[in-house]
């Protein structure tokens, strides 16, 4: 059997291209393995790295070995007691083990591979194949953005520009072609005058005339400036329009009385996905965070997951100051907007109907995508059933429910899943 290993050395990192390798061959069983891991993760740990295991079946690698067929040789070890034809023994006590165990009657035993991933690996697999759906450029001439970019080097520009390496190569280039010629004469002139000094008699008026002519030449090469104006390059830049895909997502999170502690962590844990998403995946999106009970109010990012306000549920204060931000910041004509709403669905009945009639008429013709979450385990109540209502009528609406810690992570895949294009 011969194995071939590759001992390639990669900067800084052995095994660079290895491990590379390794994650594209076995993404799905690393994938699958992470799934089940992240239910098991605190809610400050979402972003770290992960030890998954893979069973070893999984990971056979490709291996030359000898086929069948052909002559060889082989050497069976002996021994010092029987002889062909000899009966042994039945072993006195009987065959079975020393073992203090138990033994099953069923299935086999097989060691788990552990294998450690970053946290940007990680991250990219968590995320891969998502998107935020219907994301599109805003084309109007007022929003056209400019991105800068190098384009070589120029002979004029302003001083913070400077290219100092170039402009010292340049200098160098000619210093170089302007003096060649004279310290090649300095020289010749130098050679020529330890001559005239050794001969005797020594003729002074010739050596008196080279010694004037080799210090004018010496003052005419320290007369070169070390660098010149035109020594001078300058890093060119120019600007190219891009379009612009300016987005804006919503979180919407409800904390009443009715949120008990364990659904209040899957909903942070719902949402710390989503903020990784948003953040990892796209440079320039803007989030809102809202909280909200019977009032609704925005907050920062770290009052949104760790503040412990609570009290009754009014649902439509957090829908009407969503309109008012957007009405206020994030024109929709301007703006990809989108919400992410989580509560257990339990709401003031009287309100449910005006949260339909919010969404229906005043935010879903708004919306790229709203996304509304339902954590609990209890039979649906009114807030769910209004908003079933919305499901035929806009394509921009979707609704999960998550009952348990493992759910959270195969809803938020199913709502954000890349769309066919």
């Amino acid at each position: 059997m011969a194995h071939f290993i590759d001992r390639r050395l990669n900067s800084k990192k052995k095994s660079t291209v290895n491990r590379q390798r390794f994650l594209r061959r076995y993404k799905q069983q690393i994938k699958k393995a992470m799934s089940d891991a992240i239910s098991k993760r605190g809610v400050t740990d979402a972003d770290k790295g992960e030890k998954v295991s893979i069973p070893t079946r999984d990971i056979s690698e490709p291996i030359f070995h000898q086929g069948q067929g052909g002559h060889r040789e082989q050497v069976l070890p002996g021994n010092d007691r029987f002889i062909p034809g000899d009966q042994i023994e039945r072993p006195q006590g009987g065959a079975g083990g020393s073992g203090d165990g138990e033994a099953s009657d069923s299935g086999e035993g097989e060691d788990q591979f552990v294998f450690n991933i970053s946290k940007d690996e990680y991250l990219d697999l968590l995320f891969e194949d998502l998107e935020l759906p219907n994301l599109k450029k805003n084309t109007l001439d007022k929003l056209t953005e400019f991105k800068t970019y190098r384009a070589g080097y120029t002979t004029d520009g302003v001083p913070t520009n400077i290219n100092i390496v170039r402009s010292l190569r340049q200098s160098l280039a000619r210093r170089t072609a302007m003096n060649s010629g004279k310290k090649r004469k300095a020289r010749e002139l130098e050679e020529e005058l330890k001559q005239l000094e050794a001969e005797k008699p020594r003729n002074s008026a010739a050596i008196k005339r080279l010694k004037k002519e080799l210090d004018e030449l010496k003052k005419r090469i320290a007369a070169t400036p070390f660098i010149d104006t035109f020594d001078l390059r300058f890093n060119n830049f120019v600007k190219r329009p891009v379009p612009t895909s300016k987005a804006v997502m919503f979180c919407l999170m409800d904390v009443s009385g009715s949120m008990d502690q364990a659904t209040k962590e899957m909903a942070k844990r719902f949402y710390i996905l989503l903020y990784l998403f948003l953040t990892r995946t796209y440079q320039n999106i803007d989030v809102i965070y809202i909280r909200h009970h019977t009032q609704a109010k925005e907050v920062d990012e770290h009052e949104f997951f760790y503040s412990q306000e609570t009290g009754g549920t009014i649902v439509s204060s957090a829908l009407k100051l969503m309109k008012q931000i957007i009405d206020d910041r994030y024109p929709s004509d301007q703006w990809n907007i989108y919400a992410a709403q989580a509560s257990d669905g339990d709401n003031w009945a009287d309100d449910s109907p005006h949260c339909y009639e919010l969404l229906s008429k005043k935010l879903l013709p708004l919306v790229r995508y709203y996304t509304y979450i339902e954590i609990t385990h209890r039979p649906h109540q009114t807030l769910w059933h209004e908003y079933e209502k919305l499901l035929d009528q806009f394509d921009s609406f979707a609704m999960q429910r998550i009952k348990a810690v493992e759910d959270i992570y195969p809803v938020f895949r199913e709502l954000f899943r890349r769309q066919a294009a």
